[in-house]
């Protein structure tokens, strides 16, 4: 069985500015980390490849300094790693995006057992974009069932059963059979830390396959920004309106305050 994880390199987000003049984010100087949510998604492969034998592959489409992220996956014990890195690939959204990664599952896949199961991992959103769209049309590009905002995960035999997030307080449990795509929820794990002796063998003993547009037989008008069927006009910070007020009292005085307030604002 394969294991996919998708994970991106973002900008740590703490650090983030917007350059007012041109509306886009400042990276200089600014420290580029594995996303957050990928993490679980790391997690949650290596633990299927601790209970059932599986092998796990690493996939990030990006700049070559997105290296960093998948020595990183390397390091917490994945077992291969693939940077789809181009020229070509640049500008892409979630669409050209989902493409390409699809493209590299089915080159691995075409050179694979054709009958071994897989199954598809991805954190449910990126911390620079949050639009939680690559997962789902991945799936859709590589033709399988997805289940989103998963909370808990099972493999029984070539079936999954997972609980789904679904509205504030509840809950779904759904199942379908391999292959298949989860976008995963921070709630599902504790991600581990690379150990001394990992990090070592993800720098001196494995290696990060380097994959262009050729070696994908990717079209141009499917990629990059030629591929993409979105296009982002301005990043701003969204100005404060009002002024903040800060009550002070016991519960019972600040929620009479806060009551009071909402009323003068005619909230209610």
């Amino acid at each position: 069985m394969k294991i996919f994880v998708c994970i991106k390199q973002v900008p740590g987000i703490s650090e983030v500015r917007i350059d007012p003049k041109t509306n886009t984010l400042i990276r200089t100087g600014i420290p580029s980390i594995t996303n957050p949510h990928d993490r679980h998604a790391i997690e949650l492969a290596l633990n299927l490849k601790e209970k059932h034998n599986a092998e796990t592959i690493a996939l990030s489409m990006g700049p070559p300094q997105a290296e960093e992220v998948l020595r990183e996956a390397l390091s917490m014990g994945v077992d291969k790693a693939y940077l789809l890195t181009d020229r070509a690939f640049a500008g892409a959204d979630t669409l050209a995006t989902s493409h390409t990664l699809s493209l590299a599952i089915k080159k691995i896949l075409s050179e694979s057992n054709k009958d071994e199961k897989y199954l598809v991992i991805c954190g449910t959103q990126a911390i620079d974009g949050d639009t939680a769209q690559v997962g789902p049309e991945l799936a859709e590009e590589l033709g399988i069932p997805q289940i989103t905002y998963v909370l808990k995960f099972q493999l029984k035999k070539d079936k999954i059963v997972v609980d789904r997030a679904f509205r504030a307080e509840e809950t779904v449990i759904i199942e379908t059979q391999l292959p298949a795509l989860v976008s995963v929820l921070k709630e599902l794990n504790e991600p581990r830390l690379p150990t001394m002796l990992g990090i070592v063998d993800a720098h001196d003993e494995k290696e990060v396959i380097y994959w262009d547009a050729k070696a994908l037989g990717a079209e141009k008008d499917n990629i990059g920004l030629n591929g993409s069927m979105t296009e982002v006009w301005k990043i701003f910070i969204p100005e404060r309106k009002g002024e903040h007020i800060i009550l002070e009292g016991t519960a019972e005085q600040t929620s009479q305050k806060l009551c009071e307030n909402l009323k003068e604002d005619k909230i209610f």
